[in-house]
């Protein structure tokens, strides 16, 4: 079983910029997606940005683009959400995750296998 911890959130004024971090308890062996959903108050989860395992491929849903920018660090089993120019309407609990299918899209949850407790990020104005 992997656990991952989520770090990072808190409470930034719009404009401001927030690093979130999520490490995986334990050393993984086969290649595996790296993704970040979130929640916000009343809302479904919604897909925030998705690495694959070499980072060869970064994906993002729109309202983020050219403002967010997910990384991996597969020898700390660690990846990094970097959110710049952050905006009222970012505020959310933000999870990440861990996806071993190769078939669905990262864009979906259904790819990901396991999920962390999620770190909430507050926008204000």
């Amino acid at each position: 079983q992997v656990q991952l911890v989520e770090s990072g959130g808190g409470v930034v004024q719009a404009g401001g910029s927030l690093r979130l971090s999520c490490t995986a308890s334990k050393l993984i062996s086969r290649p595996y997606a790296r993704g970040w959903f979130r929640q916000a108050p009343g809302k479904e989860r919604e897909f925030v940005a998705a690495v694959t395992w070499s980072s060869e491929n970064t994906f993002y849903t729109d309202s983020v683009k050219g403002r967010f920018t997910i990384s991996r660090d597969n020898a700390k089993s660690t990846v990094y959400l970097q959110m710049n120019s952050l905006k009222p309407e970012d505020t959310g609990v933000y999870y990440c995750a861990i996806g071993f299918q190769s078939r669905t899209p990262l864009m979906i949850s259904a790819a990901y296998e396991y999920w962390g407790q999620g770190t909430p990020v507050t926008v204000s104005s």
